[in-house]
């Protein structure tokens, strides 16, 4: 499989390359992301030693094990002992890349590197003295660490404040793929799938490459869902669990977390999650989710007129959401399960919820399809009550810098979508309660996006501005 996508990475690590002294680059992001994939095809043979740490190895199983690994590459001498220390792995490590041939860069990719780092062994000592030591004074090293623990990355080394503060040249979070990398993605597996059959492949993924990997050329979307996640040995039966417990210690706290956020959609404040759980206030909570959102499952929205004190937690990952909407209390040995579940009208409401995820994750997307990409915007959700207590909520809000404000609608249909005289009601309340409450001066866009675009009817005329449609979130 070709690499798909990933030109802003793969522009870094040319750069890295090329330079004329040596970089040290941080890769991190969700599991499954394609992280080690990403790395091991764009450096193929020119990694000069890589090796991925073992999950719960003990010190000293690592230590045997990175030596080994320095032994396959074809360098122990029989007078030097395995190392007792990690200051000796990274010598010995250094003797090895002494013996390379000069003249091109050695690349040295330590894969899952937390899972080193146990207790009292003294692993991220020894690394900082490796790079500040032996490293920065050679031109022809870099060394790319790589995890999906993102926030041991980032507390660990991004923010270090020893021997490793500031000594990060790249650091590089890995994100899902967009719809438009799907596709490419499933174009490789020679799959053809209308562009509305990928989104709701991306409902379940989340553009997730491991995720969409597990698709099968010759069957259909439907088909998938259910092997994959109804059936007892489908590749995402069991994932929810294992991926959560392989991220984290303590896990429970960051199922219950996400557990709770679930339940609410819309996200909630720090004080709604200890309201509504027995999370208290302090330290505890501020890892949890600070944890959650570094290795991508959850994401800080600022909901538009509120201040940046006023956050909102909301869960991020598709899979997660798809886990606990359809997933957790499903019967995985029972045939149809899926086949049941797309035709009750859950999965109706449902999909709409999920694509109103899709529009904000392909935000840039959608302002280039408006001609917005050179105008600065705030793009956030909003909530409201106008005088008779009556409640609007807008899905996105473009808050334009040329004093224009697109109030956007989000629809997920079949077909093309109808607005009836009822809803064209709705969509007149919607405008007047933002403009009354925030006040505001600027002109307001109605714009619409969904799947196939708006029947043309009285209503449309009369209220849509611009309308965006799934094709377009399907663009580069």
């Amino acid at each position: 499989m070709e690499l798909i996508g990933r030109e802003e990475e793969i522009a870094t690590f040319d750069f890295c390359m090329e330079a004329q002294e040596s970089k040290l680059i941080a890769v991190y992001g969700r599991r499954r992301v394609g992280k080690t994939f990403l790395i091991r095809k764009y450096f193929s043979k020119k990694l000069c030693f890589e090796i991925s740490a073992f999950k719960n190895g003990s010190t000293a199983e690592q230590l045997l094990h990175f030596s080994n690994t320095i032994a396959q590459n074809g360098y122990l001498p029989a007078t030097i002992n395995p190392p007792n220390t990690w200051m000796q792995a990274f010598d010995l490590l250094g003797f090895y890349i002494n013996t390379l041939k000069k003249q091109k860069k050695k690349v040295i990719f330590i894969d899952e590197m937390p899972w080193f780092d146990t207790p009292k062994a003294k692993f991220l000592m020894a690394f900082e003295n490796f790079w500040n030591s032996y490293c920065t004074k050679r031109d022809d090293i870099v060394v790319i660490i790589c995890g999906s623990a993102a926030s041991w990355i980032i507390n660990k080394v991004l923010q270090n404040k020893g021997g490793l503060h500031n000594r990060v040249s790249e650091k590089m979070r890995l994100k899902p793929f967009t719809l438009y990398e799907t596709r490419e993605f499933l174009k490789g597996k020679n799959i053809q799938w209308a562009e509305y059959d990928m989104a709701q492949l991306y409902m379940v993924t989340g553009g997730i490459p491991f995720y969409i990997d597990a698709v099968r050329k010759g069957e259909c979307v439907m088909q998938f869902i259910e092997r994959a996640c109804f059936k007892e040995n489908g590749v995402l039966t069991k994932e929810f669990e294992e991926l959560y417990g392989s991220l984290f210690e303590n896990a429970e706290l960051h199922y219950q977390m996400v557990a709770l956020l679930a339940k609410h959609t819309k996200g909630l404040s720090r004080e709604e999650i200890i309201s509504d759980s027995r999370f208290s206030s302090g330290g505890g909570l501020s890892k949890v989710l600070d944890e959650l959102e570094a290795s991508g499952f959850i994401r800080m929205s600022f909901p538009f007129g509120t201040s940046q004190t006023k956050a909102i937690y909301v869960l991020d990952d598709f899979f997660t959401l798809f886990y606990f909407k359809f997933m957790q209390k499903s019967k995985v040995t029972k045939l149809g399960t899926w086949e049941s579940i797309f035709n009750n009208p859950s999965w109706v409401i449902w999909a709409g919820f999920a694509f109103e995820r899709i529009c904000i994750y392909h935000i840039r997307q959608i302002k280039k399809a408006l001609g917005l990409e050179v105008i600065a915007s705030n793009n956030s959700p909003w909530r409201g009550k106008g005088e008779s207590e009556t409640s609007a909520q807008i899905d996105l809000l473009i808050d334009r810098a040329d004093r224009i404000v697109n109030l956007c609608e989000i629809k997920f249909a079949k077909g093309t979508y109808t607005i009836d005289k009822a809803y064209a009601q709705q969509l007149r309340d919607k405008i007047q309660i933002y403009t009354s409450q925030l006040k505001s001066k600027r002109s307001v866009f109605l714009t619409f996006i969904s799947t196939f675009g708006l029947a043309k009817n009285e209503y449309y005329l009369e209220l849509v501005q611009n309308q965006v449609v799934l094709k377009d979130l399907f663009k580069k």
